[in-house]
């Protein structure tokens, strides 16, 4: 923690200031912090950026300065130094970026809307090398582990090995692409990440994953702060970026695959991977409310980023966040749209092969067909491999929800139990064998068999 505190004040010394400097003639530049692979973000980040919607609001007064950064941190600096004015960024580097502006009047951040949530903490993931025969974290004693400081993904880490009772890991700080690269190289046994990492190198199989965040039961989210001092000289700035902000996520709920294909473009991110966290009932849950449980999520952190680094001064959560612009943004359904936590785009529609609707999200899963723009949606897991099997073509990405804890994954890459005609994924091996100790009847079954036996029929 000390190395990445040091960090931040080099980055903000080595900035240059541009917040309310000339953007054109009689403009006045916005400067916007975002980080654009992090596909959590993307409502106040990349899709809002191509979208437009923040430029239409502003009208000809401003002109609007996006920075794309991989991490919070630089986003941090910046904003310390006053050269950023609106950042996006994850839980644990919202609470650094607290503690680092909380005593420096000119600088001080407030946290004023989420862009996407998990609250059982699906987002963040810790992944072996494929062929690893690890299968929980305590086969990771004594192992070097690729994170993040004080990311969100580092938090999960911390927080999971503490649950597990795993002790003598040692925990490697790497940029996100530095340390999947010392993954696959072998430089690292298991590799801890943030949204959209972890599901990026499973696609590619370059990783599997041993660790599912939901596993922990803490919520885990990305957020929106600004610079108090800004946002009380121009509030209107404020405004005008949560409305646009509130029409990406709805345009993000409508339009999800052109939303999940347009944010692939910008990235160079698989379309399936950005889909599997952006699209209907999908890891992330896109809500801009601030929700008492994210915010009692926080202090759960504090205590977490304070054992990480004795640099962290802790913060006043309370003080820190402030939904009074995003009241006035969004409207009188704040309090019922803040109090409810179901996702507002499950997926829906008829399954053309089990017949009925698809209705309970627990089970809804998605086929994405090579060659279609559109998916077809699947009333259960088994549905889905009979549809894939009925569909005699290739298959561009299946989605299916773990049985206990719902987080969405490739069909593929899940592992699978069979329990009489049904067929169970589960996105661990730790998962799937917790379930048998309680479930005698439910064996293990590969995908491609799984496949097979479901061309048969049976049970939904």
């Amino acid at each position: 923690m000390r190395v990445a505190l040091a960090a931040l004040a080099m980055l903000a010394a080595a900035g240059c200031s541009v917040a309310g400097a000339a953007g054109g003639e009689e403009k006045t530049t916005v400067v916007i912090g975002y980080q654009s692979k992090t596909i959590n973000t993307v409502t106040a980040g990349t899709l809002l950026r191509s979208l437009g919607y923040l430029e239409k609001r502003l009208g000809d007064r401003y002109t609007v300065e996006w920075q794309d950064y991989d991490t919070g941190a630089p986003i941090t600096a910046k904003m310390v130094a006053g050269k950023i004015d609106i950042g996006s960024m994850g839980d644990y580097p919202l609470l650094i970026n607290a503690a680092r502006t909380q005593n420096v009047p000119d600088a001080r951040t407030e946290l004023i809307s989420i862009t996407g949530y998990n609250l059982r903490g699906g987002l963040n993931m810790v992944l072996v090398p494929p062929a690893s025969d690890a299968r929980t974290l305590a086969d990771l004693t004594g192992a070097k582990v690729s994170a993040s400081v004080g990311s969100a993904g580092h938090g999960t880490l911390v927080q999971a090995l503490e649950k597990a009772g795993v002790g003598g890991v040692e925990v490697v700080n790497h940029q996100p692409a530095v340390g999947a690269s010392q993954l696959e190289s072998g430089g690292v046994r298991a590799y801890a990440q943030f949204v959209a990492w972890p599901g990026l190198l499973v696609f590619q199989d370059k990783g599997r994953l041993l660790y599912d965040g939901s596993a922990l039961d803490v919520p885990t989210f990305h957020g929106v702060v600004v610079r108090q001092a800004y946002a009380k000289e121009h509030p209107d700035v404020v405004d005008a970026f949560l409305k646009a902000q509130i029409d990406a996520t709805r345009h993000l709920h409508e339009n999800p695959l052109a939303a999940a294909e347009s944010v692939a473009g910008a990235t160079g991110l698989p379309a399936e991977v950005v889909y599997l966290y952006n699209g209907p009932g999908g890891i992330s849950t896109f809500d801009v409310t601030l929700k008492p449980q994210l915010k009692a999520a926080h202090e759960h952190d504090v205590p977490y980023l304070k054992r990480i680094g004795a640099d962290f001064p802790g913060v006043d959560v309370s003080a820190f966040v402030n939904d009074s612009y995003l009241r006035k943004a969004y409207g009188p359904r704040y309090d019922a749209d803040t109090a409810a936590t179901a996702n507002p785009a499950p997926i829906t529609g008829a399954d053309p092969v089990c017949g009925g609707r698809v209705s309970d999200p627990a089970t809804a899963s998605e086929l994405w067909l090579d060659g279609e723009n559109s998916t077809r949606p699947a009333a259960t897991p088994t549905c889905l491999l009979r549809q894939i099997a009925a569909a005699g073509r290739p298959v561009r990405a299946a989605y299916v929800p773990d049985t206990v804890t719902g987080t969405r994954w490739f069909a593929d890459h899940a592992v699978w139990l069979r329990q009489e005609a049904r067929f169970l994924p589960f996105t661990t091996r730790e998962a799937a064998d917790a379930y048998r100790a309680g479930h005698p009847g439910a064996e293990p079954i590969t995908y491609e068999a799984a496949l097979k036996a479901a061309a048969k029929g049976g049970d939904r």
